[in-house]
């Protein structure tokens, strides 16, 4: 009798194993395994995104223009008298009635990509490295991603990958980061792939209560690290190829460093250790109940995941609304703040004056030419890439060595990261934002100057 009441116990059980097994496995290999394009070492997501801009092709701008104006228009007449539809909708309300703030944000990125596109008013906005670097070198691809990672982030988050593997890695996250272990799936999507789709799960998971605001905020701008594709960019542009896995070491010793160190201090020190709604998370949570394993506990908890999917509809109904959120929700928000920001840095010498107090401590780790050097550095807030364009024009190769290092390791810049940060539900405002950006900027720089000691 007992076996047999423990039968369809088993039965059940291989059957949610099998649910957490195969769409996991999918979601492993679409958002974490290197593949070969073009080239390139990046992942299978980053491939897909890659396709819908050949389909497209030049069109994708004036779908990003039309998107972006849309969002502009339909966010304040919302403003003016809310449809019923939306008002009902908890989904289309949070899409269409954001706050005053983001309300302006959203405006202004309207107004941007009108100019932009139509190449009408003033030419700071809509020139090739302001608007124009952002509507047309950035928009599309994020577009592209957003697409296809809000599409298949149900294959990470919700059949129990998240729960097996923040298990199995909780003994190295928490100890070293004071961070739950799930939090290495969304630095390793980063890394081998992009930062956005790092941002996208980290704001995901914030939502859902996975993490604190202390986790999310640290998770944000710590971990949704450049992607191997994108520091073979940067190293090509200082014409340092032939270093590129030294290069590559810097960055990863540095941002070690800066994850050590950077979560400890201030803003992100004083973030609170609570989740969305206010609640506290439980003190045991990461514990290991009596009579499991490392392995045994987080397979159960997967499984427990797993078992709560219902459908197949559900769980794509799941994945158009993370793509739709994202695609109308930040594409605006990306277009107003990086225009912002680029329009200050090309225009205007505010970075190039915030620079001048890091000349003495260039000077201090053995830089050359650290006055040409200073001027690249606060800029890297406006956009990663800028840093290394300015510094091509610099003779001494170990200088463009650490300011092309420096400018990915900084990671927090407004035309991408930045601007995706504040779009989305992650606890930060711009100022706490500039603020990891410097304390970034001065914690990774001396080990970068040392490596390149090393090797000039």
């Amino acid at each position: 009798m007992q076996n047999n009441a423990q039968a369809p116990e088993q039965t059940e059980s291989k059957g949610n194993f099998w649910i957490f097994f195969i769409p996991s496995l999918i979601g492993l290999f679409l958002f974490m395994a290197p593949v070969s394009y073009e080239g390139d070492i990046t992942i299978p997501v980053a491939v897909l995104a890659k396709s819908i801009q050949a389909i497209f092709g030049e069109n994708l701008v004036t779908i990003v223009t039309s998107i972006i104006a849309f969002m502009a228009v339909a966010s304040v007449l919302c403003r003016i008298k809310t449809p019923a539809f939306i008002a009902n909708s908890e989904f289309l309300n949070g899409l269409f009635n954001p706050s005053p703030l983001w309300l302006l944000v959203r405006v202004i990125g309207g107004l941007a990509v009108a100019m932009t596109f139509f190449q009408v008013g003033p030419e700071a906005v809509w020139e090739e490295n302001t608007g124009g670097l952002v509507l047309e070198g950035l928009l599309p691809t994020l577009f592209s991603v957003f697409i296809f990672a809000g599409l298949l982030l149900p294959l990470l988050l919700n059949f129990g990958l998240l729960e097996l593997f923040g298990t199995l890695l909780s003994k190295i996250m928490r100890p070293v980061f004071n961070l739950p272990g799930r939090s290495a799936i969304d630095c390793m999507a980063s890394w081998l792939g992009d930062g956005s789709v790092g941002i996208l799960l980290t704001s995901k998971q914030y939502e859902n209560k996975f993490y604190t605001q202390r986790e999310a905020a640290v998770v944000g701008t710590t971990f949704s690290a450049v992607s191997i594709t994108f520091s073979l960019v940067v190293i090509a542009q200082v014409e340092l190829e032939h270093l590129f896995l030294p290069f590559y070491g810097a960055i990863c010793l540095a941002g070690l460093v800066a994850a050590i160190i950077i979560p400890r201090l201030p803003p992100l020190s004083r973030k609170k250790n609570e989740f969305i709604d206010g609640s506290k998370p439980h003190k045991d949570a990461d514990a290991i109940p009596e009579g499991h394993t490392t392995f045994s506990w987080g397979l159960e908890l997967a499984l427990k995941k797993s078992a709560q999917v219902k459908s197949v509809k559900g769980v794509f109904g799941e994945g158009v609304r993370n793509a739709v959120d994202m695609v109308f929700g930040v594409l605006p928000v990306v277009m107003g703040l990086g225009t912002i920001a680029l329009i200050i840095a090309e225009y205007t010498s505010v970075f190039s004056i915030l620079g001048q107090p890091f000349i003495p401590f260039l000077e201090l780790l053995g830089v050359p030419e650290a006055a040409a050097a200073s001027e690249t550095i606060v800029v890297g807030f406006a956009d990663m890439f800028i840093p290394a364009i300015l510094a091509a024009s610099i003779d001494n190769e170990m200088t463009r060595f650490v300011i092309a290092a420096m400018s990915v390791t900084q990671l927090i810049y407004m035309s991408e990261v930045g601007a995706l940060l504040l779009g989305s539900r992650i606890p930060v405002n711009i100022f706490e934002l500039f603020a990891i950006f410097i304390l970034r900027t001065l914690i990774t720089l001396p080990v970068i100057a040392g490596v390149a000691h090393l090797i000039f």
